[in-house]
Formats: C-alpha cells, sequence, structure tokens
C-alpha cells in the first residue's frame, strides 16, 4: 500500500498548520466544499417539496440557452473551462513546493497503466453504481437523475465527453490528491482522512438524493484506497471519465427507447 510520508520542501517546509489549513479551507471553499453546501440546500428543498423524490429530477448536463446552439455551446464551454480553476490553483499550490502534480499522479507518464486500470474500475463500478441507482429511486430514496437535456445538435456529444472529463479531473484531483496530501501533512491519521474524502463526495451528490450522498460516498472509500495503493489519481481521473462519458452518452442514446432507464 503506498503510504509514503508527505515530504515538503523549499518555502513550504516553513508554512504553519494554520496557513496549511487556512489553504485546504480555501480551495474547497472555491470549488466542491461549496457544492456541498449548494447539494446540502437543493436537498432540503427537494425533501420539503410536495411529490415522492423519485417523481423530481435532478439534470446534471443542461441548456444554457435553450433554442441559441451557438450561444449554448459558448456557455458550456465556459462553464467547463471555468469549473477547472481550483485545478489550477492547486497545480500552482503544489508547483510552489516544488513538487508538481506529479506529487499526486496527475501526468502522463504511465497512460497504458492509468488508462487500464481506471477501466477496470469503471467496469466494477459503473455497473454497480448503476444497479444501486435503480434500487434506491424504486425505493423513493433518490429524485430521477437526468444525465443530460442538451438539444439534438452536432456538439453535443463532444460536450458531454468534455464535461465528463471536467467531472473527472476536478473530483479527483481535489478529493483524493490534494485533499489527502494535505490532511497527511497535516497529521490526520488515514482513517479520518479517508472519512473526510468520501464523506466530501458524497455531501456534493446530496442534490440527487440519499442514494447519491451514500453511492458516491462508498465510491469515495474505494477511490481513496487505490489511490492510497497506487499513489496515482491518473487511474481514479480515467476511471471517472469513463463512468461519466458512459452515463451522459448512453442517456442520450438510450432515453426512451429502453424500459429500465427512468427519464424525467
Amino acid at each position: 500500500m503506498h503510504t509514503q510520508p508527505y515530504q515538503v520542501q523549499g518555502a513550504d517546509a516553513e508554512l504553519p498548520d494554520r496557513t496549511l489549513r487556512s489553504e485546504t479551507l480555501i480551495v474547497l471553499a472555491l470549488s466542491l466544499g461549496a457544492s456541498g453546501v449548494s447539494a446540502l440546500i437543493d436537498f432540503i428543498g427537494s425533501v420539503t417539496r410536495p411529490g415522492a423524490l423519485k417523481n423530481q429530477a435532478a439534470t446534471l448536463v443542461g441548456s444554457y440557452a435553450p433554442h441559441r446552439p451557438w450561444l449554448d455551446l459558448a456557455w458550456q464551454l465556459f462553464s467547463i473551462a471555468t469549473a477547472l480553476a481550483p485545478v489550477a490553483l492547486v497545480a500552482h499550490l503544489l508547483g510552489r513546493e516544488r513538487a508538481g502534480m506529479r506529487a499526486i499522479g496527475f501526468d502522463l507518464t504511465r497512460p497504458r497503466p492509468d488508462l487500464a486500470r481506471g477501466a477496470v474500475v469503471a467496469a466494477v463500478v459503473g455497473g454497480t453504481g448503476l444497479a444501486f441507482y435503480l434500487g434506491v429511486r424504486a425505493a423513493g430514496f433518490n429524485l430521477t437523475v437526468v444525465p443530460e437535456s442538451l438539444p439534438d445538435v452536432w456538439w453535443k456529444i463532444p460536450v458531454l465527453v468534455l464535461s465528463a472529463v471536467q467531472n473527472a479531473v476536478l473530483e479527483e484531483v481535489i478529493v483524493v490528491g490534494y485533499l489527502l496530501r494535505r490532511l497527511d501533512r497535516l497529521g490526520w491519521t488515514p482513517t479520518a482522512a479517508l472519512a473526510a474524502s468520501a464523506v466530501l463526495r458524497g455531501s456534493y451528490h446530496l442534490y440527487q438524493g440519499l442514494g447519491g450522498f451514500f453511492g458516491n460516498m462508498a465510491m469515495g472509500v474505494l477511490f481513496v484506497l487505490l489511490y492510497r495503493r497506487w499513489g496515482r489519481v491518473g487511474p481514479l481521473v480515467a476511471a471517472h471519465a469513463l463512468i461519466d462519458t458512459v452515463a451522459f452518452v448512453g442517456y442520450a442514446v438510450l432515453a426512451g427507447k429502453v424500459g429500465w432507464l427512468p427519464t424525467a
């Protein structure tokens, strides 16, 4: 298992824990920590709204400018690019340590092993996750998840794939690589760091319902364990991107054509 101690070099060796804690909170406040609070508010709105959760919908990738495809495309690309700004911040912070993104295994030094491992993880997690979602939705604990509701235009599939990659990069770099590195540096135990990462991952999926929360928390536990073993977020990014790509594109192709796939 990959349990190499955190190493700091240069200026960061002089930074007190208080500064590192503040830095971590700022990164989360600008990214998935804020998303977790937003998802909680959204969930409260859903459970206090008349009607069962499964009769409500949560859309993941929707249109910003209906009936105006070029403006919609501009907004889609803008949204994807700005969502990655916290990743750029993490790259800057890790570069300040003279470690860089290679320190968390987000680089192109091992593309084939990363992709191969990611494909295996995606196959296991994707199939299990779909079965879990269908079960908890049928039980009334989850909203109907609508992976995409984009218009039928030429850029639909490319935007869905880009959105999947953006989700993967943002989540795995922040919630696994960066957060665990900082918590290790601050002296958290591996178990406490795993719990924090997993609960954070579940929190920003709470807008989907309790199934989204617990399902993604379980995925978070698995991803942390794999990261500890491999020492790289690369396979996790690949797995996450494949899972979301199949979900987005698969829904675009199958929605309304198969009876087992819920639609809004």
